[in-house]
C-alpha cells in the first residue's frame, strides 16, 4: 500500500466534507451558482451528449480499429513529413461542426494510433475553432475582420502550437520515431476506401443531427437546416449498407434491429430524437451480438465514454458553478465582473477574455451570440478575439480529458500556450481594429 496514494485520498475526503460541511446555503449568489452549474450540465445533457459526443464515441472507435495504424503513423506520426501532417491537422476541423469537448474522443483516438504530439495538438485546437458554420456565423454577426481574424489566427495558432509542443517534448517524440520505425508494416485487412465510407459515414450523422438553425431563414444553410432529419436519416441508411457488406454482419440480424427504429419514425413523427436515440440503442445491441470486428468497434467506443464522459460532466458543472450558462445564468463570478474588465486592448483585457474563454464552455456557435452582447456592452474587439481563439478550443471539462490523455504536465503546457498566444493575437488584432 502506497502511503502518498492514501494522504492523497485522504485530503480529497477532508476537503470535500470542509466544502460540505461550511457549504454556504444560505447566500443566495451561491445557491445561484449551484442552480447555473445543474442547469448547464441538464442542457449539456439533453443538447450535447446524445447528438454530439454519442456519434465522435463511434467515429474515435472507428478510428482505433478500423483504421490501420500503419495509416496514422504515415499522415500524423513523428516521422512524417511536417508540412503534409500539419497542414492536414489544421484544416480538418472545417468539415466538422464540434465543439472543444466533441473533438476530445477523435483527438484521443488518432493519439491513440500513434499520431505525432505535435500534429495531433494542431488537431485537438483547430478541430472546434474553425469549423465552417461557426466562420459564417462569426463574419455575418460579429464583422467580416473578426470572421477572417478567426480563420487566421486559428490555422497559425493550432500550427504554431502544435510545432512549439513537438519542440518541448521533441526527445519523447525521437522515442516515438525510434519505436515507430520498428513496427511491421500491416497490411489493411480490407480496402481502403470501405474504411473511409464507414468513417464518413459517421461524420456525415454526426455533422447533419448537429447541424444548427442559421440566421435568416433563406440560402443553402437553412435548406440543409431544414432537411437536416432526412440527411441524417440518410447517412443512416448508408451505415445499415457499411454495417452488412463492410462488417459482414448478416442482413437478418440488421434488419431486425432496424424495426423498432423504423417504427419510431411513424408512432413519433414530430420529434427525430427518439428515432435518433432507438437507432443508437439498436447499434449497441446489433453490435453487441455480434463477435469479432463488430465487438471490437463497440468495445474501443465504449472505452473512450468511460474515459471522457463522466469528466466533461464534471466539468460542465463546475464550470456552469463558476461562470454561469450561456443562457444567462450568474455563476459564482459575477458576469458584469467579466464584461466590465474586457473593454479597450489592453495586456490585462485580452488576457482575461483569453482565460474566460479557456476555462468556460461554450458548444458550437454559442460563442458568437455571447460575445454579441459583451461586444454590445463595450468588450474591445481584441479581447473578443482572445476569446474566440480560446474559447472553442479549450475549456474546464476539455481541460480534465486532456490530462487524462496527455498527463498534467503536457496539459499545463497547452493551455498555457493556447492562452498567451490568444492573447497576443487579440492585442496585434486590437491595435488595427
Amino acid at each position: 500500500m502506497s502511503w502518498r496514494e492514501e494522504y492523497k485520498t485522504l485530503l480529497w475526503m477532508i476537503g470535500m466534507f470542509l466544502f460540505i460541511y461550511f457549504m454556504p446555503l444560505q447566500n443566495t449568489g451561491f445557491t445561484q451558482s449551484v442552480f447555473s452549474g445543474l442547469e448547464l450540465v441538464k442542457w449539456y445533457a439533453r443538447e450535447h451528449v446524445l447528438l454530439c459526443l454519442v456519434p465522435a464515441f463511434f467515429i474515435a472507435g472507428t478510428i482505433s480499429v478500423f483504421i490501420n495504424q500503419s495509416t496514422v503513423i504515415k499522415y500524423f506520426g513523428a516521422q512524417a513529413k511536417k508540412w503534409l501532417s500539419y497542414s492536414v491537422a489544421s484544416v480538418s476541423g472545417t468539415i466538422l461542426a464540434v465543439c472543444s469537448c466533441t473533438v476530445l474522443p477523435l483527438f484521443s483516438g488518432i493519439h491513440k494510433r500513434g499520431a505525432g504530439l505535435g500534429p495531433a495538438i494542431t488537431f485537438l485546437y483547430s478541430g472546434p475553432a474553425i469549423n465552417i458554420l461557426a466562420i459564417i456565423l462569426t463574419a455575418r454577426i460579429l464583422g467580416i475582420e473578426l470572421g477572417v481574424a478567426r480563420v487566421i489566427g486559428a490555422v497559425s495558432l493550432s500550427i504554431l502550437i502544435g510545432l512549439i509542443m513537438h519542440f518541448i517534448y521533441r526527445q519523447e517524440e525521437i522515442e516515438k520515431i525510434n519505436a515507430q520505425l520498428s513496427l511491421p508494416e500491416l497490411k489493411e485487412q480490407r480496402p481502403f476506401w470501405q474504411t473511409v465510407f464507414h468513417f464518413f459515414t459517421l461524420v456525415a450523422i454526426l455533422i447533419f443531427a448537429t447541424w444548427s438553425k442559421p440566421g435568416t431563414v433563406q440560402g443553402f444553410w437553412y435548406i440543409i437546416f431544414y432537411f437536416k432529419w432526412w440527411l441524417t436519416g440518410l447517412a443512416a441508411l448508408f451505415l445499415v449498407y457499411s454495417l452488412i457488406k463492410i462488417l459482414k454482419i448478416k442482413s437478418l440480424y440488421v434488419i431486425i434491429f432496424a424495426i423498432p427504429v423504423l417504427a419510431t419514425i411513424f408512432l413519433v413523427p414530430g420529434d427525430p430524437l427518439v428515432s435518433f436515440i432507438c437507432g443508437v440503442i439498436a447499434l449497441i445491441l446489433l453490435l453487441s451480438f455480434t463477435p469479432g470486428e463488430a465487438q471490437e468497434w463497440l468495445s474501443a467506443s465504449w472505452g473512450f465514454a468511460k474515459q471522457i464522459l463522466p469528466l466533461l460532466l464534471m466539468g460542465v458543472l463546475v464550470s456552469g458553478f463558476l461562470l454561469g450558462t450561456a443562457q444567462g445564468g450568474e455563476g459564482i463570478i459575477p458576469n458584469k465582473w467579466i464584461s466590465g474588465v474586457v473593454g479597450g486592448n489592453s495586456i490585462l483585457a485580452n488576457l482575461f477574455a483569453a482565460v474566460v474563454g479557456a476555462f468556460m464552455y461554450f458548444a458550437t456557435l454559442t460563442e458568437v451570440p455571447i460575445l454579441q452582447g459583451l461586444l454590445a456592452n463595450g468588450m474591445g474587439k481584441g479581447p473578443a478575439l482572445a476569446l474566440l481563439l480560446a474559447g472553442p478550443a479549450l475549456s474546464l471539462p476539455s481541460m480534465l480529458v486532456i490530462r487524462s490523455v496527455l498527463g498534467t504536465q503536457k496539459t499545463i503546457v497547452y493551455v498555457t500556450l493556447v492562452i498567451v498566444f490568444s492573447t497576443a493575437a487579440g492585442l496585434i488584432f486590437g491595435v488595427f481594429f
